[in-house]
């Protein structure tokens, strides 16, 4: 009997932890604009700021969490949100708000880092991070329910982070420690090899790729994000409770969106979903941009939070096979928080120059272009046939195949970050001769020709 799975809730939570600062992107901006001496697209290079911070941390962080040790680095990256979102939300000196709000950044970005890297080197990454969208879609809809009716202070959404980051702490002590642990054991997320060498990154096309349409895809997003707050204000009219409703339950919607991308799982593959999804989000965009009634702009905002972290789930996933041991799912994953970050200073000055109906219209636009090659890079990883754990041998026969030929249950073949996908059966007119010679080891015979292997 094989033990099932289960989620893994350290992670979850500090998936959480990393991923908050950015679902509050837009009552952060906001109340920076409102309730500081500050100009909307000051406001938005501050957003910008603190989510360049978190992106930093992961690149200079992706290959260091084997050796550190997951539960020293998030320990850290904890306690910088802690004390840098606390002091920024303690002070109305607009220095020291930006200075609290990088360090919170950098601490928000090291904790999303391991996180990343862990759930990379799960058995299901794709289960695992459909939890922590779950989880931070949850907090997040529950903060922007809170928050209008405790006042109009810029501190507020930054102490709910910082408190988060609090309440996460206890949980790192079940995460693995440093280079004392075993690579095999923890999963290696580092780029030096199991051995202590350098080991190549697989898949080096695909990832850059992916890393690249990434970035173009979150700076579309959160440039609507970041500005969501001043179009629900200024352009549709709401007020400030109202405002917080509607985005409350636009992160309801997407937790529907979550539980359905968890239900689904891989049976429609990572394409569909990836490109499909990325069309309907731009126009998502579109509708969301141009509202000028509470009901329009509640219209696009609920339909894009519900398609968005469908999205993102697979892109995560799809970020995770491309390397079992978690590095392109951390280059992809700070290559998407650059596009963050860069995302509500865009949001403002290109609102502020064009206006949102046209600024809407160019991030459409945008999401159209890389939904292609991000479609591309899905298919072309993701659409080969794996049973779950499939090990692939370059040039010769995928392990799990061996193993359900010769009648072993798939689940004692070990898994190595693969995608479980359905196995294509081929009937053959003639039965095999039962000879000597047909009993061998797995991997390529001498008589095939080259090139016919499935790595």
């Amino acid at each position: 009997m094989f033990a099932p799975r289960t989620t893994p809730w350290p992670l979850v939570a500090l998936f959480t932890a990393g991923y908050l600062p950015p679902y509050l992107l837009p009552t952060t901006v906001g109340r920076l604009d409102t309730s500081l001496p500050l100009s909307t697209t000051q406001a938005g290079a501050v957003g910008s700021a603190l989510l360049l911070s978190s992106a930093t941390a992961g690149f200079l962080l992706a290959s260091r969490v084997q050796r550190v040790g997951a539960r020293t680095l998030a320990r850290f990256g904890l306690a910088l949100a802690f004390l840098g979102y606390g002091a920024a939300a303690l002070t109305t000196a607009v220095p020291a708000v930006v200075a609290g709000a990088v360090v919170g950044g950098f601490g928000s970005g090291t904790a999303m880092t391991v996180a990343a890297a862990r759930i990379a080197a799960e058995r299901d990454p794709h289960r695992a991070s459909t939890a922590g969208l779950l989880s931070v879609s949850a907090l997040a809809g529950a903060v922007y329910l809170t928050v209008p009716h405790l006042g109009r202070a810029h501190g507020l959404p930054l102490a709910a982070i910082a408190l988060t980051a609090l309440a996460v702490w206890p949980l790192t002590g079940r995460l693995p420690g440093g280079t004392a642990d075993t690579p095999a054991a923890y999963g290696a997320t580092g780029l030096e090899g199991a051995d202590g060498t350098g080991a190549p990154l697989p898949h080096r096309r695909s990832g850059l790729v992916l890393a690249v349409t990434v970035l173009c895809w979150s700076l579309a997003q959160n440039s609507l994000w970041g500005v969501s707050g001043r179009i629900g204000l200024t352009q549709a009219g709401l007020g400030d409770a109202a405002l917080g409703a509607v985005f409350a339950v636009a992160l309801g919607a997407g937790l529907v969106g979550v539980l359905a991308a968890g239900a689904l799982g891989p049976r429609l593959g990572r394409a569909m979903p990836v490109g499909a999804g990325t069309v309907l989000i731009a126009g998502c965009i579109a509708v969301s941009a141009s509202a000028t009634t509470p009901a329009a702009f509640a219209t696009g905002e609920i339909a894009w939070n519900t398609v968005y972290p469908v999205v993102l789930s697979y892109l995560i996933g799809l970020a995770a096979s491309l390397d079992p041991r978690g590095r392109w799912a951390v280059l992809v994953g700070s290559a998407s928080s650059l596009g963050t970050a860069a995302g509500p200073l865009t949001g403002s000055v290109l609102s502020a120059q064009a206006g949102y109906p046209v600024m809407g219209l160019v991030l459409g636009a945008g999401l159209l272009l890389v939904a292609a090659p991000m479609t591309a890079v899905a298919l072309h990883t993701g659409g080969r046939p794996l049973l779950p754990g499939a090990i692939r041998r370059r040039g010769g026969t995928p392990a799990a195949l061996v193993a359900a030929a010769t009648g072993t249950p798939s689940g004692a073949v070990p898994e190595v970050g693969a995608v479980e996908q359905p196995v294509v059966e081929i009937d053959v007119e003639a039965p095999a001769v039962a000879v000597r010679g047909a009993y061998g080891t797995a991997g390529p015979r001498q008589a095939a020709a080259p090139g016919s292997g499935t790595g």
